[in-house]
């Protein structure tokens, strides 16, 4: 071997052994590899930063936008309730999902699926009070699995067609690969549903500033509109369809303050002062229609090409709001701003929000553009909380992120656009569509995640152009014509299952299956079974976040270390081979 191909192998395995160590985030590992490759020189200045530009940066990124999209589109939560009454245990809810995903990516591309029910299982994570990292690792397993199941499912199963087609002039058909890959995923699901518990239970992503902060019980106004699903109903079922994550604190009609009595039936134009969490408020008053306190003038602000937006602050010991109302103040007149909601801790407040009289230290959520809520919260002597997620009256409830995702399914399931471009083209129509503002789009990017992935491509691709892919590959050839037949496929299984995390999987089916051709040719046997063999190996990485997008979109959500992943992976690894070699085997013999 030459000295770069030495180095080459070299600054992976260092990459790798920071990867476990940990000392390191994920990113910061990335950049040192690169750094080291760009001084050893085995990667070139001019190919440094390419990866800024390969499609799975671009897919990974417009993934994230457009589950975040789905997420705020209230389509999960319809599901969510047609479930909640029917699955309640956490294996039988990951059951479901791991089913659902991996179904779901025989026939679209496996990212998207993971994306469209990625907000379902943190969802479900919430409400069972659990860490999501129980659900999202086997979803994305489950994923990798049923992409094995038909041709458009993965890259490598293309790519391997493409091989037999040169071979034989015959390429693979839609369901060749049915028999192995389903068989495959099924051993998966009844894996996955028991292998969960050898996760840790301790992850969890990063916690956002709201849920550092822990501030709960805001009260907000609203009333019931016309058509609402809340009319006709009494407290106590509004309250019970809502999974009890509200409360009703006051009802006010006309000028009337009701008594709160579970039977009290809810009429049209009904002020309700609910209390709860952001999100649970944010649901309910979506999901029913309900109409927000100065909503319509927040939208005619938006009319008129002003960003809303919503921001938390404590209203500080000498501000101007202490002792007064919002009613009083009248905010939306002088100030251009809104008070849609307020929490005072250890205080149940009944009263309108317009008529709360505020005292210091009550934390507030004030709405109107963006560019003036800093100033005007200055002027009021609120003092503004770290940014979160508050999207009370900013919500956007359509299928419309559903169908965007549909479509761009479909034509990378056809073939007509690439899956980066599709994907991209997804993120981009929801944001201009309005069906996500710009800013919570850039927030539901896993930034660090993207830094890794387009600063290990240039290294990883290292392998290739240094030769030393090519080294290492048909060294593995010779070993594979020493073994029985069953012991070939199992080791080219197995070699592109080890492989595929250093590179890409089209490149390991690149590099692989044209080797499993000439030594299937070279002992005589058909090279089917080494080309579907090469495909399932190529299609599996259970072991790192970095081999496949899949595994790296759940990095962040789960809270997932780098080693977490060879815990589920490394079982269900040996699985695949005990299992996936007869299955081969069987479906397509050697002679």
């Amino acid at each position: 071997m030459t000295l770069p191909q030495w180095l080459s192998i070299a600054t992976l395995a260092g990459m790798m052994a920071l990867f476990l160590w940990g000392r390191f985030r994920y990113d910061v590992t990335a950049v040192i590899a690169l750094l080291a490759a760009l001084a050893l020189g085995i990667v070139k200045p001019a190919n440094a930063f390419k990866g800024f530009a390969d499609d799975i940066v671009i897919i990974v990124g417009s993934a994230l936008v457009i589950s975040a999209a789905v997420q705020r589109s209230g389509v999960i939560e319809i599901a969510m309730r047609f479930l909640a009454g029917r699955v309640t245990s956490i294996r039988s809810q990951l059951l479901v999902l791991t089913a659902s995903v991996g179904f779901s990516s025989a026939l679209v591309k496996n990212v998207g699926a993971l994306a469209m029910l990625m907000p379902a299982a943190l969802q479900m994570a919430k409400k069972n009070k659990t860490s999501a990292s129980v659900f999202l690792m086997p979803m994305s397993f489950a994923s990798l699995l049923g992409g094995l199941m038909t041709l458009v499912g993965t890259s490598p199963n293309i790519i391997v067609s493409r091989v037999r087609e040169e071979m034989t002039g015959r390429p693979f058909a839609m369901f060749d690969y049915f028999p192995t890959g389903f068989g495959l995923l099924v051993v998966g699901l009844i894996f996955l549903r028991f292998g969960y518990r050898l996760l840790p239970r301790n992850r969890r992503a990063t916690p956002t500033m709201g849920e550092a902060l822990n501030i709960s019980g805001y009260v907000t106004e609203a009333s019931v509109t016309e058509g609402s699903q809340a009319i006709g109903e009494t407290i106590a079922e509004f309250i019970e369809r809502h999974d009890d994550q509200i409360a009703v604190m006051s009802l006010l009609r006309g000028d009337i303050r009701g008594t709160i009595h579970p039977n009290i039936h809810l009429h049209e134009d009904d002020i309700l002062i609910l209390s709860g969490e952001p999100d649970a408020l944010e649901r309910v008053i979506a999901r029913d229609g309900l109409a927000l306190t100065g909503e319509g003038k927040e939208e005619q602000d938006a009319d008129q090409g002003n960003e809303i937006g919503v921001i938390e602050a404590v209203v500080k010991t000498d501000s101007a709001l202490i002792g007064r109302t919002a009613g009083r103040l009248s905010l939306r007149e002088r100030l251009g701003v809104n008070l849609i909601a307020v929490s005072r801790a250890g205080q149940h407040l009944t009263n309108k929000i317009g008529q709360t009289v505020l005292q210091a230290g009550d934390v507030i959520v004030m709405q109107g553009p963006v560019g003036l809520l800093p100033d005007r919260l200055n002027q009021l002597g609120a003092l503004p909380l770290a940014t979160r997620e508050i999207r009370l009256g900013n919500s956007n409830r359509s299928f419309l992120p559903l169908f965007i995702l549909a479509a761009a399914m479909i034509v990378t399931a056809t073939g007509a656009v690439p899956v980066a471009v599709a994907f991209f083209a997804a993120a981009a129509l929801i944001v201009i569509a309005g069906a996500l503002p710009i800013g919570e789009a850039y927030n539901a990017v896993e930034w660090p995640i993207l830094i890794m992935l387009a600063a290990l491509i240039p290294v990883s691709e290292s392998l290739q152009t240094t030769g030393a892919s090519d080294i290492l590959a048909t060294g593995l050839a010779h070993i594979a014509a020493t073994l029985p037949p069953w012991g070939a496929v199992s080791l080219i299984l197995v070699a592109a299952m080890a492989v595929t995390p250093f590179l890409n999987n089209a490149a390991t089916v690149l590099v692989m299956a044209p080797i499993a051709a000439v030594f299937a040719h070279d002992l005589g046997y058909r090279p089917e079974p080494f080309l579907i063999a090469t495909a399932m190996g190529a299609g599996c990485d259970f072991l790192t976040p970095i081999g496949h997008q899949c595994n790296t979109l759940v990095l962040g959500p789960g809270g997932y270390r780098f080693g977490d992943y060879a815990r589920l992976g490394a079982p269900l690894s040996i699985l695949v081979v005990l299992v996936g070699t007869p299955l081969i085997l069987w479906t397509w013999p050697l002679h």
